[in-house]
């Protein structure tokens, strides 16, 4: 084998470690909490858990964080905070969360992220966007 094959077999297995290390669970401070399930339905009682359990659903799957721990972040999260908890580091390459959460909200309620966007946008502001656009399509 040359040296650059094994550079590169050693570079994806640092990357697989990684990726099994770090990825798929909530940034430590959030997966601390407990459940927010009741922080969400008194921001929204017109919602029901399902709709908030399908939004929340929707954020998780774009990071690409477990389902399960879902309830643990709160209508008042910032998700520019949540990423950057995520990647401390400017210099750290991400998985373009972002974007695929944009694509994911244009696909599934009709609207773009960008027109919304603000560094303090809060999940229960986006929320809240999605309610409004789905009770306009009714």
């Amino acid at each position: 084998m040359s040296t650059s094959t094994i550079l590169l077999m050693l570079c994806i297995a640092i990357i697989f470690v990684w990726g099994i290390t770090f990825g798929g669970s909530l940034p430590k401070a959030y997966r601390a909490r407990s459940c927010q399930g009741r922080v969400w339905r008194q921001a929204f009682p017109s919602a029901t858990k399902q709709e908030i359990r399908s939004f929340l659903s929707l954020f998780f799957a774009a990071f690409a964080f477990d389902d399960h721990e879902k309830l643990k972040l709160a209508p008042t999260d910032e998700i520019l905070k949540i990423y950057r908890a995520q990647y401390p580091s400017r210099l750290q390459a991400d998985a373009m969360e972002l974007e695929a959460l944009a694509l994911d909200l244009e696909r599934q309620h009709s609207f773009k992220l960008e027109a919304l966007w603000k560094d303090s946008l809060t999940l229960g502001e986006l929320f809240s966007h999605t309610l409004e656009r789905r009770g306009a399509a009714k």
